[in-house]
């Protein structure tokens, strides 16, 4: 390892070691080529597939090569992490197939299933405190108080090392790669995919991609140190962390090409295409590459490889977000119209929908509205439709009709 400064960069030669270590223990991923994906960047665009890894995310990686290096007296202490659900698992199994025991610190709000799985592979798995950073305060504390060896998620040398064996995979799949887009939060992915790439590569350009909503690396790179944010509200809890650790900001700074940010909306769009054009089941923060490749494909040069970090979601999330997705897509229309209060009004409006083929999904009447006048009703529709186009075309045509149509 190179050390400019105090800080302990994680090397190609690091990330090769780590591979050996991990060989026959992680999956090699698929790469899955986005014929959709390529026709908005106009060249190929490849899904590096860490959703089909072992426990649903590329965590894995990095927590066997950080629990795997530890000396046998450590491992009999045990291992101690806080997560809010992928590293959980990741450093769950690692440490059952290494003879440790593990607790793992989790927010209350962390995703049920990933609560479920972590206990599944043997952890303890205690719930408290309503962000991450209460939960790694939590378990920095037991670690003091047991002895048992904190995993960090993401701020340790094999940590990163191990997750940079993702770059090498990609390198070996898509050996003329022009970009990697990697679905960022505290940093150790895209440090050490980065520090795998350009230690072989160092034309490809490494782009991070964080959401909007919890964005720490801009803050802490234009200090020069990380800088804690004062909120966090996304969907995306997996890349959730209110500061990068002091070896993650070094990498980022010295290795990765830029970071760019994606909306909720955004997100919610590309988790919805990686289901319907992808077949892809990915969690909100393991879809953020692709949502910034939706939200901007002119910005990046391919061949390009996004790397798909997991595929851990609740189902009722998933339903909340996919139709989120759908509304941000434009497929779903609300509208209201003003027709004459006698029989048959409710009747011709749906009829004139039916021949538009928008599907109704609610009708609401109003007749006790201020905007009305004697003899009106309100009628709110909400509808399905096939896209932004359709919608147009629906709203036109019950325009032409006479209905003076209101889009809520």
């Amino acid at each position: 390892m190179s050390v400019p400064g105090a800080v302990p960069m994680v090397s190609g030669a690091d990330v090769d070691a780590a591979a050996q270590l991990l060989d026959g223990v992680v999956r090699r991923t698929p790469l899955e080529h986005s014929r959709a994906l390529a026709e908005r960047v106009g060249g190929p665009v490849w899904l590096k597939c860490e959703n089909l890894q072992r426990t649903g995310s590329f965590k894995i990686r990095g927590a066997y090569t950080r629990i795997a290096r530890l000396t046998d007296e450590e491992r009999a202490r045990g291992v101690v992490a806080a997560s809010a659900g992928n590293h959980a698992q990741g450093v769950a199994l690692a440490a059952r197939e290494l003879g440790a025991a593990a607790t793992v610190f989790m927010p209350e709000s962390a995703p049920l299933p990933k609560v479920a799985a972590t206990r599944g592979y043997g952890a303890d798995a205690r719930l408290g405190g309503a962000t991450l950073t209460e939960a790694l305060v939590s378990a920095v504390e037991f670690a003091a108080a047991t002895g048992s060896v904190f995993i960090h998620p993401f701020d340790h040398p094999d940590v990163i090392a191990g997750q940079g064996t993702v770059g090498l995979e990609v390198l070996e799949q898509c050996p003329d790669v022009a970009t990697v887009v990697v679905c960022t939060g505290g940093g150790g992915l895209v440090s050490g995919i980065a520090a795998a790439v350009k230690a072989r590569r160092p034309d490809v350009r490494v782009v991070a991609v964080q959401a909007a909503a919890a964005a720490a690396f801009p803050a802490s790179l234009a200090a020069g140190r990380p800088v804690p944010l004062t909120a966090m509200s996304t969907m995306a809890d997996g890349i959730a962390v209110a500061a990068p650790g002091d070896l993650t900001l070094a990498h980022v700074a010295g290795l990765v090409d830029e970071v760019v940010t994606v909306t909720e909306g955004d997100l919610s769009r590309a988790l919805l295409f990686c289901v319907e054009r992808a077949k892809l089941v990915v969690e909100p923060a393991g879809v953020a590459a692709v949502a910034a490749l939706l939200a901007d494909p002119a910005a990046f040069a391919p061949p390009v490889v996004a790397v798909v970090s997991g595929g851990n979601i609740d189902p009722v999330l998933m339903m909340k977000v996919v139709q989120h997705g759908m509304a941000a897509a434009g497929r779903y229309l609300s509208l209201r119209v003003t027709a004459p209060d006698r029989p048959g009004s409710l009747a011709r409006l749906l009829h004139e929908l039916a021949g538009l083929a928008a599907n109704v999904l609610s009708v609401e009447h109003e007749r006790t509205t201020p905007r009305l006048d004697l003899g009106e009703v309100e009628i709110g529709v909400h509808l399905e439709t096939r896209g932004p186009d359709h919608a147009r075309d629906v709203v036109a045509a019950l325009a032409a009709a006479g209905y003076a149509p209101q889009v809520d």
